[in-house]
């Protein structure tokens, strides 16, 4: 379908257009009519599949009936990091360059007082993180009873992150009767919850398989000592001449940590994580851009919502406690139908956590070797026949082979759901968001 035929207006035609847009996406083709009718809509699509203009166009076009200055915004869009509020924010602002509305970002890490003198000036869009949010409600700083739409964007990441007290203090702020947008890559109880609690009669558009990754993706699992695993990823990056890899971690020290150990093996590297200013985590995300920096280094709260072109591969240095993290961590390549490759170091420390991940996969990731590099199974499947198989990348050192191991047996049902109160966990990386 092309955007023409959506009903949309000229000044987002030619704001797309611009963008070098043609045709839409199946999400895009789904969600649009549905909110344009005014809808609840609740939307199902992986990172990378033109979500954000699923709900930013028609959110813009039913806002632009507007006459003269708005004092109070008429859509709010809440997401889970500093980075995703950016990234939005910033879509808003260049799809609607040609309509006379107001857009302002609201998130931590940045000084307060810029956001109110541009609340104060007027606005018609919000994009926000809750917690700062709360800061301007408290402040009194923002009025959102005037609230049209509210979109919860990455809803699965906001709840995994602790922020579900929060989102329901935001909306007891809110008009009873509002169109409520929620999109979210992963589905579980709770969300299925969230969304009954919030949605009305919601048109449910869903273009991918729930809880499955990028059919683009080439995922990749290597076995290795722990002790080992920082010397085959430089030996890789080095080999394959990967020239920009995001690299998962679990804590914001071992972000640091790796960081170092990478830049003194000579591969350019940066850290973001929740310890780091806004201002770092800016700068050191424009120089992985430009090219600068070969590797960063990221936790999964400051990764969520990277924008990220021609990415060629995601590692996971560390496995994610959370299945689902799976999955969002690997689309942050292969957008857009472009190809990308992910792969996973997994000590024998790591086993429960791949068997997590392959249960939702339903499949097992094909295992990889490196010669000089020796594999550590342990109760992990082996590989028989290492002479048979493809080679993927640049180097013939690495090779997947075509004898698939079996799936692990798990014994945990419970992984993946979380109940009204915040565990340790989530307070903190809600609060580092």
């Amino acid at each position: 379908m092309i955007f023409e035929e959506l009903g949309l207006k000229p000044e987002l035609l030619r704001a797309v257009g611009s963008r070098g847009y043609k045709t839409t996406t199946p999400i895009q083709a789904q969600a649009i009519p549905a909110i344009l009718k005014g809808k609840d809509v609740l939307g199902g699509a992986q990172t990378g599949t033109g979500k954000t203009a699923a709900f930013a166009l028609p959110i813009l076009d039913k806002l632009s009936e507007k006459t003269g200055v708005t004092k109070n915004p008429g859509a709010l869009i809440l997401t889970p990091t500093r980075e995703l509020a950016d990234q939005v924010g910033e879509s808003f602002i260049d799809y609607g360059k040609f309509l006379n509305l107001n857009i302002v970002k609201i998130y931590g890490g940045v000084k307060i007082n810029p956001q109110i003198e541009n609340l104060r000036k007027g606005t018609d869009v919000v994009v926000a993180t809750p917690g700062r949010l709360l800061d301007h409600i408290q402040q009194k700083t923002i009025n959102l009873s005037h609230i049209k739409i509210l979109v919860l964007d990455e809803a699965d990441r906001m709840l995994d992150m602790g922020f579900i007290k929060d989102i329901k203090r935001i909306i007891s702020f809110l008009p009873k009767y509002r169109q409520n947008l929620m999109f979210s890559a992963t589905y579980g109880n709770d969300i299925k919850a969230l969304a009954k609690g919030i949605l009305v009669d919601p048109v449910s558009v869903e273009v991918t398989k729930r809880n499955a990754a990028a059919d683009k993706v080439e995922q990749l699992v290597h076995f290795i000592d722990k002790n080992q695993k920082r010397h085959l990823l430089a030996h890789l990056i080095k080999e394959e001449s990967w020239y920009r890899v995001l690299i998962f971690v679990k804590t914001k020290h071992g972000a640091n940590r790796l960081t170092s150990q990478l830049s003194k093996s000579g591969i350019p590297s940066a850290a973001i994580h929740g310890n780091k200013s806004q201002a770092a985590r800016t700068r050191a995300l424009k120089n992985f851009i430009k090219g600068d920096t070969q590797a960063l280094v990221a936790t999964d709260v400051a990764a969520r919502g990277l924008h990220l072109e021609d990415l060629s591969h995601v590692v996971n240095f560390d496995l994610p406690n959370i299945p689902e993290d799976y999955i969002h961590r690997i689309g942050r390549t292969g957008r857009a139908g472009k190809s990308g490759i992910a792969i996973s170091l997994v000590s024998p420390d790591d086993k429960q956590l791949l068997q997590r991940i392959q249960k939702i996969l339903k499949e097992p990731v094909p295992v990889g070797q490196v010669t000089g590099f020796k594999p550590v199974y342990e109760s992990a499947p082996q590989t028989n026949n290492p002479g048979k198989g493809k080679s993927t990348g640049k180097s013939n050192n690495r090779t997947v082979h075509n004898n698939k191991p079996k799936k692990f047996k798990v014994k945990n049902k419970g992984m993946g759901t979380f109940g009204p109160k915040d565990s340790e966990p989530q307070r903190r990386r809600r609060q580092s968001a």
